[in-house]
C-alpha cells in the first residue's frame, strides 16, 4: 500500500512509497491491534500526529473519542487541570466541574504531543494513570478509573532529558513500550516529488486556482535541500508557489528568493567535511556549543536555537562539556 490513510481529508494522510516510511506504517498498523502505549519519535514536521491518528483509526477504539493535548502549548500551572480536570471551587475561577482530556478520552485515545515538555509534577500523575488507569481531578475527593489508550510524541531526545533530570526515568520506560520513529523527509527518497505534486493539487483546490506545473529542474532543486522543517516545510513552500504562481509552469529559478538564500544543501552540497585524519566528535560538539554561545552573545536560548536544540538539551550538553 502506497498511502496510509487516517482520514479522508488529505491533511490527515501519511503519503509516501519509500521503504523507510512504509516500514513505520506497517509497524503502526500492527501495534494498533493492541492497547500498548506508543511513543512516536521524529523531527519536527515529520507527521507524528498523522501517525498517531493512523494508530487510533486502525484500532478497535476508532469509534471512541480522539483527544489531543499539546504539552508545550500550556502554562505549567494549567497542565494538570487540562489533563485531569477540576471540580468547582478547586481554584479561583473554577466555577463548574470540568472534565480533563483524560476523562474526555474515555473509551478512546489520548494523544500527548510534545510530551517531553510536561512539568515534573504532571509527569508523576501521568505515570500513575498509565500504571493503574487512575486519575483524580483537582479538588476531587475520589479517584476515577478511566479506559484510555495513550499515544505520546516528541522530537526531543528523552534519554538526554532523563540524564538532565527534567524527565522522569520511570515515565520514560512506561512510555517507551512501543517506539515508532518517523524518518525525516531527506531520508525518504522519491517521496518528495510525490508529496510536492500532491500538495500542489490539494492546495490549488483549497484556494480555488489552477495548480502550477512543477518542472523537473525545480524538483531536482527541492531534492538537494536538507528540509530541516520536513514535510511541514515542503507543504508551506508549495502553498506559496500555488498562491503566487498558479496555472504556470515553474522551475527552480521561480522559487522565492528568501527560500533559496536560506536553503540548506543536502547530499552533494555538504556543509562540512570530516578531515582526512578524523577528529573527536566530543571536541566538535564542544566547539559548536562555544561558537553558538559566541554568536548569540551568551544568550543560551538563542544559542540552543542556532543548533536546533531545546534549551534543556543545550544546557545539558554545556554541563557535559564543562562549559560555563
Amino acid at each position: 500500500m502506497n498511502r496510509a490513510t487516517a482520514n479522508h481529508d488529505s491533511r490527515f494522510e501519511l503519503v509516501g512509497k519509500s521503504p523507510a516510511l512504509q516500514a513505520v506504517v506497517r509497524s503502526a498498523r500492527l501495534v494498533a491491534a493492541t492497547d500498548a502505549t506508543v511513543l512516536i519519535l521524529g523531527e519536527s514536521g515529520t507527521g507524528k500526529e498523522l501517525l498517531a491518528r493512523l494508530v487510533h483509526q486502525s484500532s478497535s477504539r476508532t469509534q471512541g473519542p480522539w483527544i489531543t493535548l499539546n504539552c508545550a502549548a500550556l502554562p505549567e500551572d494549567l497542565i494538570e487541570s487540562e489533563l485531569f480536570g477540576y471540580q468547582r471551587g478547586a481554584f479561583t475561577g473554577a466555577q463548574t466541574d470540568t472534565a480533563g482530556r483524560v476523562q474526555q478520552a474515555h473509551g478512546g485515545t489520548l494523544f500527548l504531543d510534545e510530551v517531553a515538555e510536561l512539568p515534573l509534577a504532571a509527569q508523576a500523575k501521568l505515570l500513575r494513570f498509565l500504571e493503574y488507569g487512575e486519575c483524580q481531578a483537582l479538588g476531587a475527593g475520589r479517584v476515577e478509573q478511566v479506559d484510555v489508550r495513550v499515544l505520546a510524541a516528541t522530537h526531543q531526545d528523552l534519554r538526554e532529558r532523563v540524564a538532565a533530570g527534567t524527565f522522569r526515568e520511570d515515565l520514560f520506560y512506561r512510555l517507551h513500550v512501543i517506539p515508532l520513529e518517523l524518518p525525516p523527509l531527506r531520508e525518504r527518497g522519491g517521496d518528495l516529488a510525490l508529496l510536492a505534486q500532491r500538495f500542489c493539487e490539494e492546495l490549488a483546490g483549497r484556494h480555488g486556482v489552477e495548480p502550477p506545473r512543477l518542472g523537473s529542474d525545480l524538483l531536482r532543486r527541492l531534492a538537494s535541500h536538507g528540509w530541516p522543517g520536513n514535510v511541514r516545510e515542503l507543504r508551506n513552500l508549495i502553498e506559496r508557489c500555488v498562491v503566487l504562481m498558479h496555472g504556470r509552469s515553474i522551475g527552480a529559478a521561480d522559487l522565492p528568493d528568501d527560500w533559496l538564500q536560506a536553503a540548506i544543501p543536502h547530499q552533494d552540497g555538504i556543509l562540512w567535511r570530516l578531515p582526512e585524519g578524523g577528529m573527536s566528535l566530543e571536541t566538535l560538539e564542544a566547539q559548536l556549543i562555544r561558537q553558538a554561545l559566541d554568536q548569540a552573545q551568551g544568550n543560551r536560548s538563542l544559542a540552543a536555537r542556532l543548533l536546533g536544540l531545546s534549551r534543556d538539551t543545550f544546557l545539558y550538553r554545556m554541563k557535559k562539556h564543562a562549559i560555563a
